[in-house]
């Protein structure tokens, strides 16, 4: 049995942490966020290798994940439908994954808050540090995000680097959202094409992890071209604090969200438009890419976010954590808790991260070439065009393949 130390006790953290207690090994996971993480983040799209992943992690088979919806609409700017077509899937959402996670994890070999200040790596272990504690360890996992602690003492010429365009995110309640409304978009996978942006919506579990009908939500995500000063603007609260790592969803300026909220009358589809205006607390997700040259480091590896960052159009951000973790896994069962499992681990992995994060930049290019603030109005065809070209993914299906469903339906 080996030791083994995950910082980062967020989907990722939790899923390698549970293979690896379930393997055999002493696990600890530290968090630095004080309490439980249930309630963030939004909706997740699922995948075949991220139930493979849950399961390896320990969960249930019969656990459900989230609300089934049988195929994906595409509306226009009036809110009628350009395409729709059958394409059962299940979506679900960063509380109730973490939820079930979590519940299956010891509670005593949780920590937090323990914000990882030093790691010292050398040829017998790693001793890692936070706040006055050190604890030692034959491996060290990290898994703490976008902006790890742990890659900023590795490898700290690695940062994100913001694509040029925001995420405005919410969760609507089913309840408050009118009957047209619920019977257009609320039981399928929606979008939408407004000029030189893109808007994905979904239903997912409701508060408590409802599923009943009435009770789900509603996940919203509508991407915007947002340039540097643009950006700032957005990341600066009503008292004028300026939060340059992100900004909280209950500090994002009312100004901000009305701004977006009028916006979204004028270029959306009334049905997201509504969304949009009923969601309670909108908040704000600048988009970055982060594109690590290595993810091993002798008895530290990195994973999830904390290795690569793809934009959310590849729909696989939390199906890549739960694929590292079980590559970890893998690895460490075939060569134990030893710098050649994490050799093995990144021969495997990092060019898979680099491809996913190339990819995302890719399907993105059609939103970045707005980011200088250069808009024009343009048709829906002209708009449908334009994403034709550029192949745009959305979360796991093109633009080509809504348009090749639609063309069929035609004929």
């Amino acid at each position: 049995m080996a030791s083994i130390l995950v910082a980062g006790g967020s989907l990722g953290g939790l899923m390698v942490a549970n293979m690896l207690l379930r393997d055999g090994h002493d696990v600890r996971v530290l968090e630095k966020v004080p309490g439980s993480l249930d309630g963030r983040g939004a909706g997740i799209v699922t995948h075949k290798r991220l139930v493979e992943g849950l399961l390896r992690a320990g969960l249930d088979a019969d656990a459900s994940l989230g609300v089934a919806v049988p195929g994906r609409v595409l509306l226009d700017a009036r809110g009628e439908v350009q395409t729709a077509f059958d394409l059962p899937q299940v979506l679900t959402s960063w509380s109730r994954l973490y939820s079930l996670l979590f519940d299956i994890f010891p509670r005593e070999r949780y920590v937090q808050p323990a914000t990882v200040s030093e790691v010292r790596a050398d040829p017998d272990g790693v001793t890692v540090r936070y706040g006055s504690q050190a604890l030692r360890a034959d491996l060290l996992i990290a898994s703490d995000g976008i902006r790890s602690a742990v890659r900023q003492q590795l490898a700290p010429h690695i940062q994100p680097q913001y694509a040029g365009y925001v995420a405005w995110r919410g969760v609507c309640d089913e309840a408050v959202l009118s009957r047209r409304t619920r019977e257009m978009v609320f039981e399928r996978f929606a979008f939408g094409l407004p000029a030189g942006e893109q808007l994905i919506a979904y239903p997912v579990a409701g508060p408590g992890h409802a599923l009943a009908v009435g009770q789900r939500s509603y996940n919203i995500v509508w991407y915007r071209p947002a340039n540097a000063s643009e950006l700032r603007a957005l990341l600066t609260d009503a008292d004028g604090d300026y939060h340059a790592a992100g900004i909280p969803p209950n500090k994002v300026s009312w100004r901000a969200v009305a701004a977006m909220r009028t916006a979204a009358r004028e270029l959306l589809a009334p049905q997201f438009a509504e969304i949009m205006e009923k969601t309670a607390q909108p908040f704000l997700q600048a988009i970055y890419d982060v594109s690590s040259e290595r993810i091993a480091f002798g008895r530290v590896a990195l994973m999830g976010d904390a290795s690569f960052v793809a934009r959310p159009h590849v729909g696989a951000g939390v199906t890549k954590a739960a694929e590292d973790a079980m590559a970890l896994s893998d690895a460490i069962r075939a060569h134990g808790a030893t710098p050649a499992a994490l050799a093995a681990y990144e021969t495997e992995r990092l060019k898979v991260g680099q491809a996913i994060v190339e990819r995302g930049r890719r399907l993105g290019g059609y939103l970045q070439a707005y980011s200088g603030g250069a808009r024009r109005a343009r048709s829906a065809s002209e708009d449908i065009d334009v994403a034709h070209d550029t192949a745009i993914e959305l979360d796991g299906f093109t633009v080509e393949d809504l348009l090749s469903v639609r063309g069929a339906q035609q004929d």
